[in-house]
């Protein structure tokens, strides 16, 4: 069931920030390809796209856990863990692109002159190229990846640097995500929260479950939630 709350951009609404994987960017492509590059070089054959692309959000541990079934544990966990980070960092925007409408509602943003940035899990070596390639590094307000912060969402450090970075109060500004750990985030900041169940999520029901202010099915539906 959706929340009955609406807290839309108002005039008071000092800042969107986004999270950048399954959110704002669709990185898959490019993680299905590496994935199964590696599953190749050691003789397996490729995985369906989908289901890979349900655990992106999840990082190369999860892709690990996907291609080779393999726990930090294990002996051979950090070789493959290694090599898949090796292929993603020499090819992070090959196939990656805005959501389908996504630079639109960037756009309509900095129309109304509304400041948007990004908040990521995902570490700076990959986050910052990736996010210059696909030419938004002069259009977001900040970037901030973990190598930025002591503690990674859930834990609110990130969301409050990027308020503060961008000189706004977290209780005015909005937190978008597709993970419960990106909603939580926003909570633990006093932000608002936009879950997003377009993103890379195993069970798409569950978004009804994290206690986000507003969910979003699709580009076109947060989009309106923006406007």
């Amino acid at each position: 069931m959706k929340p009955e709350a609406a807290p839309q951009v108002t005039p008071e609404t000092s800042a969107v920030l986004f999270d950048l994987d399954g959110t704002l960017i669709d990185t898959a492509p490019d993680f299905i390809r590496c994935l199964n590059q590696l599953r190749h070089q050691h003789g397996l054959p490729a995985l369906p796209a989908e289901q890979i692309r349900r655990s992106v959000s999840n990082g190369a541990r999860a892709m690990i856990r996907v291609g080779f079934g393999l726990e930090p544990e294990h002996p051979d966990y950090l070789v493959k863990h290694t090599a898949f980070l090796d292929l993603y960092d020499a090819g992070v925007a090959i196939e990656t692109t805005l959501f389908e409408g996504m630079d639109e509602l960037l756009r309509t943003l900095e129309e109304r002159r509304i400041p948007w940035g990004i908040v990521t899990n995902k570490p700076a070596r990959f986050a910052v190229p990736l996010v210059k390639a696909l030419n938004l590094a002069d259009r977001c307000a900040t970037l901030v990846c973990p190598d930025h912060v002591a503690q990674r969402k859930p834990h609110p450090e990130a969301l409050l640097l990027a308020c503060q970075q961008m000189g706004t109060a977290p209780g005015t500004g909005i937190y978008v995500g597709d993970h419960e750990r990106d909603i939580e985030a926003g909570r633990n900041a006093g932000m608002k929260t936009i879950a997003v169940r377009y993103g890379y999520i195993e069970q798409p029901d569950s978004v009804d479950l994290w206690q986000a202010d507003l969910i979003a099915d699709t580009v076109t539906d947060l989009a309106k939630l923006l406007q």
